[in-house]
C-alpha cells in the first residue's frame, strides 16, 4: 500500500467512531496523580489499559516502579522489527490534573466525553491521553498499511506523574538509558501556536520561583503614629520587584538574561502569530524586552513575571505599617540560561540597590535546564518537508515552548533530538473545567503522525 493509503487509514479511525471508543474508555480512569487515594488507579490504568492496547499493536510491556515514594510508575514497552532500523522513543503521560467534579457547566463532567460539535469534553481529552492516543493510533494505521510493518523501531514510555512534576523520570531515564535507547523523541504534548495552524516545538523553556521576603517585626504599627520612622516591608518588597522588573516588562538584571539569540532560532520564529484565538487576552506590543518581536519574548528570551505578592489585608486594610511582605516571582527561561547565577544575581541586584534585608529564597533546589534542539538541525528539517507533504501545508516551528515540559530528561539524560507535535490548542481547557479535544485538530493529527510515522520506515531518515 502507498504512504496515501496510511493516511486515509489513519482518519478513518476517527470518522468510524473507533477513536472515540478508545478515549472514552482512558478518560474513564480517574487517573489523578494529585490526590493520593487514586494511586491504584495510576497502576491499574497502565496494567489493565495500556498493556492490552499495546499488546494488540506488537508491543511487550512492562510497568517499572517509581523510585520516589508515592509518585505513580512508568510503562516501558517496545515492537523491536529488526536491528538497524531507526528507533523512535514516543511519549506521553497517563495520568490527569484533579476532575473537578462540580464545576464543569451544566451537561458535562470529568470522566465521560460528552461531543458537542467538534468539541470532546473529558478530563485529559487535551492533556494527555487524548495526544497518546493519536499517536498510537497513527501506529496503528501504518502497521497496517504495510501488512504488519512499520519499516522502524517503536518503544514507548508512558508515565503516570506529570502533572506532578514526573517525580523520579529523570532517574528511570538514568536507570533505562539502554533499554530507551532510540535514534529520536517523537512526541505530543502542549498546544499548538493555533488551533488551524499544524506545530513543532523542539525543547522547553524551564521556571524557576524565588520569594522575596522581608520581616521587620512581629506585629503591626499604628501608621499615624510611626509612619515615617520605622521601615515598611510592603515598600521594601515593592522596590525589591522594581530593581528586578520596570514598568514594561523589561528585565533590569544581565544575570538573568539569556544568551544572544542564534540566528536559526530568530528566523524560526519570524513572522509567526501569537495569540488571536477566541479566548486570547489581547497582546500588549510594548511590554516585555526591547527590539523583539511577541513570538520572539515569548519563545525566544527570558521573562519575570510576579506571580503573588501580599502584605496587610487589602480587603479590609487598617490604618497600619504591615510587620512583614512576601512577593513570588518566577523567571521563565530558555535555553543557555545560567541556572546557577539566577538567586546570585538576584542578590547581587538588590544588595546593589540598598535592599540587603530583603530575602531571596529559591523555592526549588535546583530548576531543570531549558531544552532546545536547534530548528536548523537535520530531523527538523525531516519532520517539516513530512508534514508539509501529509497536509500540504508547512508546520509552524517553535524552537521551545513557552510552557515547561519535561524535555531536558530525553535531550539530556538520553541524548535525543526532541520533536513534539501538539494536538491541542490553548483554549483547550487543560488544567481546567471543560477540557476539550478538538475533533478537526485530531483528524489532521492522525493525519500528518501517520505521514511521520510512514516516513520512518522508509529509508532516508537523518
Amino acid at each position: 500500500m502507498t504512504r496515501e493509503s496510511a493516511l486515509s487509514l489513519a482518519t478513518s479511525i476517527i470518522d468510524d467512531g473507533r477513536l472515540l471508543d478508545v478515549l472514552a474508555r482512558r478518560v474513564a480512569w480517574h487517573t489523578e496523580s494529585q490526590v493520593p487515594e487514586q494511586a491504584p488507579a495510576l497502576y491499574a490504568f497502565l496494567a489493565d489499559e495500556m498493556i492490552p492496547s499495546l499488546a494488540a499493536l506488537g508491543f511487550t510491556s512492562r510497568i517499572v516502579a517509581n523510585s520516589k515514594p508515592d509518585a505513580g510508575p512508568f510503562l516501558i514497552a517496545e515492537r523491536i522489527e529488526a536491528a538497524g532500523l531507526p528507533t523512535v522513543l514516543v511519549y506521553g503521560h497517563g495520568d490527569v490534573v484533579r476532575g473537578m467534579e462540580g464545576r464543569w457547566r451544566d451537561g458535562l463532567e470529568p470522566w465521560e466525553i460528552v461531543v458537542e460539535g467538534d468539541r470532546w469534553y473529558g478530563r485529559g481529552t487535551a492533556d494527555n491521553k487524548g495526544q497518546f492516543t493519536i499517536n498510537l493510533a497513527a501506529l496503528e494505521a501504518v502497521i497496517q498499511a504495510r501488512q504488519g510493518k512499520l519499516g522502524f523501531n517503536v518503544k514507548f514510555l508512558c508515565e503516570m506523574g506529570e502533572e506532578i512534576g514526573s517525580p523520579g523520570l529523570a532517574a528511570i531515564c538514568e536507570a533505562e538509558k539502554a533499554a530507551l535507547k532510540a535514534d529520536v523523541l517523537i512526541a505530543s504534548d502542549g498546544p499548538r501556536l493555533a488551533a488551524g495552524l499544524p506545530t513543532l516545538f523542539l525543547g522547553s523553556r524551564q521556571a524557576m520561583n524565588v520569594r522575596l521576603e522581608y520581616k521587620a517585626r512581629e506585629k503591626a504599627y499604628h501608621s499615624g503614629n510611626w509612619g515615617g520612622v520605622i521601615r515598611n516591608p510592603a515598600t521594601m518588597v515593592a522596590n525589591a520587584i522594581a530593581s528586578l522588573v520596570d514598568g514594561r516588562g523589561r528585565l533590569l538584571v544581565a544575570g538573568l538574561e539569556p544568551p544572544p539569540m542564534p540566528n536559526s532560532v530568530r528566523a524560526a520564529l519570524a513572522g509567526l502569530p501569537v495569540g488571536g484565538g477566541e479566548t486570547d487576552p489581547e497582546i500588549d506590543t510594548a511590554w516585555g524586552a526591547d527590539n523583539l518581536t511577541p513570538a520572539e519574548r515569548l519563545f525566544g528570551w527570558n521573562t519575570l513575571e510576579v506571580l503573588a505578592m501580599g502584605a496587610g489585608d487589602p480587603v479590609s486594610p487598617v490604618n497600619a505599617v504591615p510587620p512583614t511582605a512576601t512577593a513570588v516571582v518566577q523567571l521563565r527561561f530558555v535555553a543557555g540560561t545560567d541556572t546557577a547565577g539566577i538567586i546570585p544575581s538576584i542578590r547581587a541586584r538588590l544588595d546593589e540597590v540598598g535592599l540587603k534585608d530583603v530575602d531571596v529564597i529559591s523555592m526549588r533546589a535546583e530548576p531543570a535546564p531549558a531544552t532546545r534542539l536547534d530548528p536548523a538541525s537535520p530531523w527538523v528539517r525531516w519532520a517539516v518537508a513530512s508534514v508539509t507533504e501529509s497536509l500540504g501545508r508547512p508546520p509552524a516551528v517553535l524552537p521551545n515552548i513557552g510552557g515547561t515540559l519535561p524535555n531536558h530528561v530525553f535531550a539530556n539524560i538520553l541524548g535525543l533530538p526532541t520533536i513534539w507535535v501538539p494536538h491541542s490548542y490553548a483554549a483547550c481547557g487543560q488544567h481546567a473545567p471543560d477540557e476539550h479535544l478538538l475533533a478537526p485538530v485530531a483528524k489532521e493529527a492522525l493525519a500528518l503522525m501517520a505521514g511521520l510515522f510512514w516516513d520512518l520506515g522508509a529509508g532516508g531518515t537523518p
